[in-house]
């Protein structure tokens, strides 16, 4: 089975700029996880709520610590989690373009 979370928004603050560590701004994240599905599901809304509340709590510098961060948080609460894909997107970060960045984590169950 494939869940799939698109478009998660929500404001915190994360970057290593002065005015980033001062006010929270958007972020988008995507979620791909892949899991086995034999007579017990993840519930994505579970999902969507760990990461929110990760990342407004951490309050990361970097999004590659976020990254890592969520997906050792997701694979120790989601144990059945076999393959996963996040991507956290700052929409209002530069003027002229939209910045992510995105991981692939195979686990061995």
């Amino acid at each position: 089975m494939t869940i799939y979370i698109e478009d998660l928004k929500f404001q915190t603050i994360i970057g290593i700029l002065d005015f980033e560590r001062e006010t929270p701004q958007d972020v988008i994240i995507n979620i791909e996880l892949e899991y086995e599905y034999i007579a017990e599901f993840i519930n994505y809304a579970d999902v969507s709520e760990l990461i929110k509340s990760t990342m407004i709590k951490s309050e990361f510098l970097l999004i590659e610590d976020a990254l890592k961060d969520l997906s050792l948080k997701l694979k120790k609460e989601f144990s059945k989690i076999q393959i996963l894909s996040l991507k956290i997107t700052k929409p209002s970060i530069l003027p002229d373009c939209i910045v992510s960045v995105g991981n692939i984590y195979k686990f061995n169950s």
